[in-house]
């Protein structure tokens, strides 16, 4: 059962490992960066639901990795993991487009539940843009019947 793909960054080989059997074991397809420019090349490449970040990487801080995939893929989840809380990291992590800040070590169910929440959310957000792309296609379809209309009815 494929509940969803998530990208999981940290230069930590244990964490790497750790988070990967978790989410693998409730269904989800995990996917592994070492390097926050491992990460943006993947994200390049690869369909992600979301991407589970250390706010600390060898090449750059998780916050401009997240910044980075915004401009690329907007639509995917983005969730900061943190062995060190910093209020002013938090907030600037929020308004760097992050979906959700969780401070390590964190419990395993807590995790999962705000990867549910937000991919659910992303879900709703998806079912809302087709909704918006189907009336805008339906009201185009209008538009053109009414003017093929209009030039039959001035050729005849």
């Amino acid at each position: 059962m494929d509940r969803g793909r998530i990208l999981v960054v940290d230069d930590d080989d244990m964490i790497l490992e750790s988070l990967v059997s978790i989410l693998e074991s409730e269904g989800y397809i995990a996917s592994t960066a070492r390097t926050g420019l491992e990460a943006i090349a993947k994200t390049e490449k690869e369909f992600f639901n979301a991407m589970l970040v250390d706010i600390h990487l060898p090449d750059m801080t998780g916050i401009d990795v997240i910044s980075r995939v915004s401009e690329t893929t907007p639509r995917m989840k983005k969730l900061i993991l943190t062995g060190f809380p910093e209020t002013h990291t938090a907030i600037d992590a929020v308004n760097r487009k992050a979906d959700a800040y969780l401070v390590k070590p964190f419990d395993p169910e807590i995790l999962l539940e705000l990867i549910e929440r937000n991919l659910k959310q992303q879900e709703e957000e998806l079912k809302y843009a087709q909704e918006k792309v189907l009336d805008y296609i339906r009201t185009r379809v209008k538009q053109l019947d009414e003017a093929e209309n209009a030039e039959i009815k001035g050729a005849t």
